[in-house]
């Protein structure tokens, strides 16, 4: 019992880091759970992973939604077409091995890894195009329709004009990645807010925690269904306690923090963990 409540700290100090960057947490939490619980199928990994990140993500949400930093439009519209991949991405975890799981995964975080690495020394020569008062740290935004304006807490204006179609059709295909290796889908969406469709880093952040609301529920309901979730519930509980305080915590050191050294946090944590789970499947 003494052991199960270490979850709790774990808990926090995951959602911490992956409120901060976005990402809820499931990049560190799968392949934590994959070394302490062996004999786990990667179904009841993934599974777990995503009831966590969903108690993450809805503190975060609402720590967010305090500093108006979400664009609640983009989240809406991009939670539906992630929705139906995630639901896929759920059900096929049970027909895939654990090794080639862990390649997968593995593959998948060390390529985001050296994209951020290589996106963000390119975006801190570029020229800032943001609003009168906006955020100086901001990225550059591309030309395209006006989807949405975010004014946050401090009246500092970003206004969001991207792609929608292919925005839709992005989400799609993460919420199965995102699904299948039950990271979420933060550590992708964040960085096609905010490098391909030139979001605030900031305001991708948020919004992808509101995301990742829809999409990590929407993965849960499946393993529920099919009696993968819960395996561990005394564990999901501590974990679900402890992000929910930590996710609280992050999104208020997330204001006070860079968004250059957001981005290369994000970089180096995936770059390990990733090459991690390589060399274990091999």
């Amino acid at each position: 019992m003494l052991a199960t409540l270490l979850y709790i700290p774990i808990g926090f100090v995951v959602a911490i880091y992956g409120t901060i960057i976005g990402a809820g947490g499931g990049f560190i939490l799968v392949p934590l759970l994959m070394f302490l619980f062996p004999s786990d199928a990667p179904s009841m990994i993934t599974a777990a992973s995503l009831a966590v990140i969903f108690a993450n993500s809805a503190s975060g949400t609402i720590a967010y939604a305090r500093m108006k930093r979400i664009s609640y439009r983009t989240g809406i519209l991009f939670a539906l077409a992630t929705i139906p991949g995630a639901l896929l991405g759920s059900y096929l975890t049970g027909f895939i091995p654990r090794k080639v799981f862990g390649a997968v995964f593995g593959g998948l975080l060390v390529a985001v890894a050296v994209f951020l690495a290589l996106t963000r020394r390119n975006s801190s020569k570029a020229k800032e195009a943001t609003s009168p008062g906006a955020d100086s740290r901001a990225l550059p935004r591309p030309r395209g329709p006006l989807v949405d304006t975010v004014v946050d807490s401090e009246g500092n204006s970003y206004p969001l004009s991207y792609n929608i179609w292919l925005g839709m059709a992005l989400s799609l295909l993460i919420g199965m990645v995102s699904s299948l290796t039950g990271i979420g889908g933060g550590i992708i969406h964040v960085p096609v807010l905010a490098y391909l469709f030139g979001f605030p880093v900031h305001i991708a952040t948020a919004t992808s925690h509101f995301v990742l609301v829809f999409t990590s529920l929407a993965g849960v309901v499946v393993h529920l269904i099919d009696g993968t979730w819960p395996a561990h519930p005394l564990r999901d509980l501590c974990l679900a306690i402890g992000v929910i305080g930590g996710a609280q915590l992050g999104a208020v050191i997330a204001r006070r923090v860079s968004s250059r050294w957001i981005v290369l946090g994000l970089a180096i944590a995936l770059g390990l963990v990733g090459v991690r789970l390589l060399i274990g499947a091999f």
